[in-house]
């Protein structure tokens, strides 16, 4: 099945979501920099751009920075005069984001944060800053579930939150897990299900990253 899923995950995005020299050459150094092979497909950003416009956002928080391939999509999507705050604890990442976004031509649109996001986004809240349009939450799975606390802090009626990578390869439903990853998106799936300030939906998803999933909140 793997390959057939490649192969249909190929077809879509060479037709909906066609990449460039940009997004290639942003792939390609962060592989060349040991960054760990674990961005978004490009069926992936197309939907986010999507989500951006049906949104109509103009201000997106990113927590989970990477090579910048995500925010890249993600900024691009933007209408004049949006930005994204996208948030980074590795500085190398960060470096290697700043690089792609810059050949991109998007600096004046996105703003890096580089430090544990636990830090960046209390210090958010103590500014002040926000509210959010979008956010994507991307980063330690270990953590996912205080990141989308810290969401709502910088939400609004309307925002939207994607979390990704939910099913862990269907290793999700493990309650006996002592897999910190795993744990920590079931708090997270949990504290989403409980929470009476959003309306929430889970869809898995195949991909040329295997078997995995995302969580679309919408805040009430």
């Amino acid at each position: 099945m793997e390959t057939t899923w490649n192969e249909v995950d190929a077809y879509f995005a060479e037709r909906l979501a066609p990449s460039d020299a940009v997004l290639e050459a942003a792939l390609a150094d962060s592989a060349a920099a040991g960054l760990p092979a674990i961005s978004i497909t490009a069926n992936e950003g197309k939907f986010l751009q999507v989500l951006i416009k049906i949104r109509k956002a103009q201000r997106i928080l990113e927590i989970g920075t990477l090579g910048g391939y995500s925010t890249i999509w993600m900024a691009r999507a933007l209408p004049k005069g949006g930005r994204v705050v996208t948030l980074e604890i590795d500085e190398k990442h960060a470096a290697v984001a700043r690089h792609n976004i810059e050949r991109a031509g998007l600096r004046g649109i996105v703003e890096i944060k580089v430090g544990p996001a636990a830090t960046s986004l209390a210090q958010m809240k103590r500014e002040h800053v926000g509210p959010f349009d979008l956010f994507f939450i991307d980063a330690d799975k270990a953590s996912t579930a205080e990141y989308y606390e810290a969401a709502l802090d910088l939400a609004k009626t309307g925002s939207l939150i994607v979390i990704d990578n939910v099913a862990r390869h269907g290793r999700v439903i493990e309650a006996d897990s002592d897999d910190g990853d795993v744990l920590g998106m079931r708090r997270a799936v949990e504290r989403v299900a409980a929470d009476p300030r959003v309306s929430a939906a889970a869809l898995q998803t195949v991909s040329t990253k295997g078997y995995d999933g995302f969580i679309l909140a919408v805040v009430n």
